[in-house]
């Protein structure tokens, strides 16, 4: 397969910057090392992750693993993810007292460094626990240069659809051939969330929150769209745009960015710019005009598009998806030009994305109940919100649609809260929850309240917790109803609860 190849600069530089017995440098020479033989190698790095069990340093944690790499952790609940490291031969702390165990470890067993989730703060016991001990904490943006040095990196970002366009360039490389290492913030069947892989690239959901992005430095660049989205990290809608033309300046020079030409945030970032002595810059999208363009799209009865794809104006072939929603069509625009850049045939690629049907938590089908179906997504931002519930009503025609929203931080809702109250149109009823306040504190049922208030929509109403939107729905569908959890934090818990008391009526 023709790839992209790293020339001499990256990898090699980066070490000579670092100190011979930096962590940094320990880790990068681990990782391109052979792996160990069975039993382990106690001079390998040690890397303690508080946060394990979330999406992004679950994964982290996998490709670790895979590489030999001595890995621990800790997390506030045991979950599916926390499991499956834990059988891979992560050690994890107790919940409770997991600043104390780290302590107590004896000298050859302190890890070289602790990485940390974004919630993780400065009052926490074990971030503390590791600053005394004076082993280094840092952040994702700090730590992905070691980890990803001498690879091809292909980083996918953008306000949404960077899981599900991540996945669609995995599955796709890995269906033709390509071995490459990924990091997902979902998970993909039959491929997990990570993979540390032997190919040259390494395919990324490349996180603006946090400025995770910012520790990057891409052959390829993939930008969805631009939204402002993460008020409590960027303030304003300039700051959350000069992130993104930060990341796409860390683009190689021999490499490429690939972006969306139907998003005017997307389209921003190349006002003024030139690709004279830098990458190239390719567009995909419905328009005319873009490099990749997709034309004389019409959906299919499962909410999936089909159509006509071209590049520079030839046709390259027809793309059908299963995947529901016009949102999925430019999603997948994007994963053809990636994979197509990474040398795959564009049959071949189109092939495969006919073949994708979805990641965890992106219009994931939980089951059907007595007559009633039950989808749950990830959706959190207006945007999300309005694209989900238009794929919805696509998919189920006629069909009577719950929309039962799970706001997400306080900080969101508060920035977006009217845009958010006029996001449910495609909805025939519409629960709003507490809310999830993740890293944030507040009144959780009166920040609910106020988007039902704020809200144009006939049939909108502040439901409670999980417990009780369960009740309410339990009591209130009936066979041929629609109910679609949205949300990025809890709001699965409340379909699967439902579909357990539908399963149980007598």
């Amino acid at each position: 397969m023709n790839t992209f190849r790293l020339k001499r600069g990256a990898a090699a530089d980066m070490e000579a910057a670092m100190p011979v017995d930096s962590w940094q440098n320990r880790l990068q020479k681990a990782l391109g090392a052979p792996l160990p033989k069975k039993g382990g190698d106690d001079t390998r790095p040690r890397v303690h992750l508080i946060g394990i069990g979330g999406a992004g340093l679950s994964a982290i944690a996998r490709v670790l693993l895979e590489r030999g790499i001595h890995v621990s952790g800790s997390d506030r609940q045991e979950s599916e993810r926390t499991r499956r490291l834990a059988a891979a031969g992560a050690k994890l702390f107790g919940r409770q007292g997991a600043a104390a165990e780290l302590a107590e470890l004896p000298d050859r067993e302190r890890p070289d460094v602790v990485l940390i989730s974004s919630a993780i703060d400065e009052t926490n016991p074990e971030r503390q626990t590791a600053q005394r001990l004076g082993i280094p904490v840092v952040r994702r943006e700090l730590f992905l240069p070691p980890l990803l040095a001498g690879r091809d990196v292909i980083a996918v970002s953008g306000t949404h659809g960077k899981s599900t366009t991540t996945a669609m360039i995995v599955q796709t490389l890995q269906a033709n051939g390509c071995d490459a290492g990924y990091i997902i913030g979902a998970d993909l069947p039959g491929f997990g969330n990570a993979h540390a892989g032997t190919a040259a690239e390494f395919v990324i959901e490349a996180d603006e929150y946090d400025r995770m992005f910012h520790g990057l430095t891409p052959m390829v660049a993939v930008v969805t769209n631009v939204e402002w989205d993460h008020p409590d990290c960027y303030p304003t809608p300039s700051s959350f745009v000069d992130a993104f033309r930060q990341f796409v300046a860390q683009v190689r020079a021999e490499g490429c960015v690939v972006s969306c030409g139907d998003d005017p945030g997307a389209e921003a970032l190349r006002t003024g710019r030139t690709t004279e002595n830098g990458p190239v810059w390719l567009t995909y999208g419905l328009r005319e005009g873009c490099d990749v363009q997709a034309a004389g799209e019409t959906a299919g009865a499962g909410g999936g598009y089909a159509a006509a794809v071209q590049s520079e104006g030839e046709l390259i072939g027809r793309l059908q998806l299963q995947a529901p929603g016009i949102h999925n069509l430019r999603n997948a625009l994007a994963a053809l030009t990636v994979a197509r850049r990474c040398g795959v045939p564009a049959a071949q690629v189109l092939a495969s994305l006919h073949q994708y049907s979805g990641i965890g938590r992106r219009f994931e089908l939980k089951g059907t109940r007595r007559g009633v179906t039950v989808v749950d997504d990830y959706a959190h931002h207006p945007t999300e919100i309005q694209a989900t519930l238009a794929a919805a009503r696509n998919r189920f025609g006629e069909r009577r649609i719950w929309a039962v929203f799970q706001p997400h931080t306080f900080s969101r809702t508060r920035a977006l809260l009217h845009k958010i109250a006029a996001s449910f149109d495609n909805a025939d009823a519409v629960l709003v929850t507490d809310i999830y306040a993740a890293r944030e504190s507040g009144d959780r049922a009166m920040a609910a309240a106020e988007i039902a208030a704020a809200s144009p929509h006939p049939s909108i109403r502040h439901s409670g917790d999980i417990e009780d939107t369960s009740t309410l729905l339990h009591g209130e569908v009936t066979a041929g109803d629609v109910v679609l959890t949205l949300g990025a934090g809890t709001s699965h818990r409340i379909g699967e609860t439902l579909l357990e008391r539908l399963g149980t009526d007598g």
